[in-house]
């Protein structure tokens, strides 16, 4: 038990303690709800409950009817986990921010890039996740979706998502930062 805590209250996990957790999740996930770890479509399921209560009429499409019905399903279930786990993790490790003045801009390496603006680092962290899910809603899947289940599926368009997903990630990384890091 003394390991575990210790193990928990690191700030950076070992990748192969973190992923092996990371596989017990995902089988507990199909055993426990039948359902593979998916993420994306919890933000579409929270838009169309909330569309379907300011504008019913504009929100009674295919899509929102069958595709991805409203309301609150594994997805939000897992989306709300996912927040929560991640803000105790923090709180174990020590490193959580929360409230604290300058918390969403003390990254010393983000400062020298983009500036000290905290404004800044929410405008486009919004701009972001938007992309992000917008290019989730193209792909079919976020990455949980489709590097996690996919990848525990050896369903070869997952490993086909990952190897473009780094790749995308390193002309970003040398474009964003020109070599600076």
């Amino acid at each position: 038990m003394n390991w575990i805590i210790k193990q928990i209250s690191k700030e950076t996990w070992s990748p192969y303690v973190a992923g092996i957790l990371l596989g017990i999740v995902g089988v507990l996930a199909v055993l426990l709800s039948n359902s593979l770890l998916g993420a994306s479509g919890a933000f579409e399921n929270i838009a169309g409950m909330i569309g379907k209560a300011v504008a019913p009429k504009a929100f009674d499409t295919l899509y929102f009817n069958f595709v991805m019905p409203p309301g609150i399903t594994w997805s939000v279930i897992l989306l709300v986990g996912v927040f929560f786990g991640g803000m105790i993790g923090a709180a174990t490790s020590k490193t959580l921010k929360w409230g604290k003045k300058d918390a969403a801009n003390s990254d010393l390496q983000w400062k020298s890039i983009f500036g000290p603006q905290t404004w800044k680092r929410w405008v486009l962290g919004f701009v972001g996740a938007i992309i992000l899910e917008y290019a989730a809603g193209i792909a079919g899947g976020c990455t949980s979706g489709l590097a996690i289940s996919g990848g525990m599926l050896l369903v070869p368009a997952a490993f086909l998502f990952i190897a473009g997903m780094f790749a995308s990630g390193i002309v970003t990384a040398l474009i964003v930062y020109r070599n600076r890091y």
